[in-house]
């Protein structure tokens, strides 16, 4: 294989991790054009590619260098670990595609613990997973491998029980199904082989983490900005979400007045600016937060 000069990142085509991941670097600043056949995005500006592909084929592309990156979800990667395929390393959680795998049962099935799995058939599209978890608690069950529909399967009579991705669990209900056991909490995750390049692509990897760190850090998060007088700031900061530092500043040419700033990770509803504003707080401004550097 040709050495390669620029970053190839392997991402989801489509699916629940495709759109807030092109968020995601977009934030981090990276711009892209895609190709005709749509399984491609050249960058612009910075030397890093996109491969669009299946999330399962990502680790398997990593391994055979065609991609020095990916993002999947934690359950891909611990699926490939289990399975021993691949060495990959996470190098970054990114704080969205929150999920979980669990174990699910029908509605009217008794269940207490592990052993009530016991002979019974799963189907699931994680078998790796499932068979450590199963190892790990002692259960002797039938593993019944499928590669998507798995909420059907008990319905239709192929298993009598379910391993699968749960977000809301509004699925599991509409086909019967109640969540009974968590195996592995998951989110999307950047992952990359065991051996990172040394040549120049080194440099966009480390460009490309300390932007995502930059992402990730303020996700969520708004600046507050706010005048008042200094004999309130301790009552003010008293109130402000999720206990931030809080930076105030001297106003010139008004004597005791100040304006204090404050990155709030938490939520800035109407509620929490009526009890800052009844702490002494006037002119209050809520900015949301893209990025930051340390």
């Amino acid at each position: 294989m040709m050495p390669r000069e620029r970053l190839r990142i392997a991402v989801q085509k489509s699916g629940r991790l495709s759109e807030p991941c092109f968020d995601l670097l977009d934030r981090c600043g990276l711009r892209f054009r895609r190709s005709r056949d749509g399984l491609f995005c050249y960058g612009d500006g910075e030397p890093v590619d996109l491969l669009l592909v299946r999330d399962d084929d990502i680790p398997g592309l990593i391994a055979q260098g065609v991609c020095d990156l990916g993002i999947v979800g934690r359950n891909v990667l611990a699926e490939n670990a289990a399975a021993r395929q691949t060495a990959l390393q996470c190098l970054r959680s990114l704080a969205f595609g929150a999920c979980r795998l669990v174990i699910a049962v029908p509605q009217d099935m008794a269940y207490a613990g592990g052993g009530s799995l016991a002979r019974l058939r799963i189907a699931t599209s994680y078998p790796n997973l499932l068979r450590d978890w199963l190892s790990a608690n002692g259960v002797d069950a039938e593993i019944v491998t499928l590669a998507g529909s798995v909420e059907i399967a008990p319905r239709l009579g192929t298993a009598d029980a379910i391993c699968d991705l749960v977000q809301s669990g509004a699925t599991l209900a509409a086909n019967q199904l109640r969540e009974v056991d968590r195996v592995l909490d998951s989110e999307a995750v950047l992952v990359g082989s065991a051996t990172l390049p040394a040549d120049g692509r080194r440099d966009a990897i480390e460009l490309l983490l300390r932007r995502i760190d930059g992402v990730v850090r303020v996700r969520g998060s708004r600046l507050l900005l706010l005048q008042a007088a200094r004999a309130s700031v301790e009552a003010i900061v008293a109130v402000l979400p999720g206990a931030p530092s809080a930076t105030v500043l001297q106003m010139d040419g008004q004597p005791g007045q100040v304006m204090l700033q404050a990155l709030c990770a938490d939520e800035l509803g109407w509620r929490q600016l009526e009890a800052i504003q009844r702490a002494g707080a006037r002119e209050l401004f809520v900015l949301p937060v893209e990025r930051a550097l340390a």
